[in-house]
């Protein structure tokens, strides 16, 4: 697996250290290919996402990067999120006060200097791990000559159209496709929270706001009107679904 991981800290030995441990896992895990980006501020690194399309799978992020009219590494971790970065967020910091600010830019671990070799390990065990599991929930569509990868978890319902079939995603976008629905429901199949509906509808459960006997009101204010027959059951897997999740 390869992962793109970016190092940000405004102290070169603080670099080198954690470079040091992620070549360590590195060398212990033949499976793992980590392709490393140093940045000593903030600001480089909020240039590489925003201007030149950079996006790592993992951020290692000081929260104490001094200088004036510089950002903090969480007031930098703000605005990754606001670009639409799903990086995960590691920060390492010498102090413990940020770490309820941590949550609010879901970060994936906070981690106080000095870093410690093993609980460094255990946690790229447990970043790789999550990581398979939700690359187990992409599929691969093509579309007007472009192939793109596509998270089930962002498809809101798939509709057929004659013998196209057309996905509607949460961005707002759609996506045609000459596939049977037989086909898209079985790519689907890593992601159980899409379910078929009728012949004509593979729905997304987390994506539906309101259900009746008659339709279905989309996240993204779209309606489906449920075909005969489809409703009870539709309503027993959105509840199974519901209350499996508390």
């Amino acid at each position: 697996m390869t992962v793109w991981i970016a190092l940000c800290d405004d102290e070169t030995a603080e670099l080198n250290k954690t470079e040091k441990i992620l070549s360590d896992y590195e060398q212990k895990h033949a499976d793992t290919d980590f392709m490393i980006e140093r940045f000593e501020s903030a600001d480089e690194l909020l240039y590489m996402v925003r201007e030149r399309e950079y996006s790592p799978d993992l951020i290692f992020m000081d929260i104490y990067m001094p200088g004036e009219n510089h950002p903090s590494g969480m007031e930098a971790a703000r605005q990754l999120r606001d670009m639409g970065s799903r990086a995960k967020l590691i920060f390492l910091t010498t102090s413990k006060e940020h770490a309820l600010e941590a949550f609010d830019v879901e970060a994936f671990q906070y981690l106080c200097k000095p870093v410690q070799t093993d609980k460094l390990f255990s946690l790229l065990e447990r970043f790789t791990k999550e990581t398979e599991r939700e690359q187990e929930k992409y599929i691969l569509l093509r579309a007007e000559g472009t192939i793109t990868r596509v998270s089930l978890n962002d498809i809101v319902y798939c509709e057929a159209q004659g013998k196209r079939q057309c996905i509607y995603m949460a961005d707002g976008t759609q996506v045609i496709q000459n596939l049977t629905m037989a086909k898209i429901y079985e790519m689907c199949s890593p992601c159980p929270e899409l379910v078929k509906v009728g012949v004509s509808y593979i729905i997304h459960l987390e994506h539906i706001v309101s259900l009746n006997a008659q339709e279905a009101q989309m996240d993204n204010g779209r309606k489906i009107y449920l075909p005969r027959g489809t409703y009870r059951l539709l309503r027993e897997q959105y509840f199974d679904y519901y209350c499996g999740k508390e």
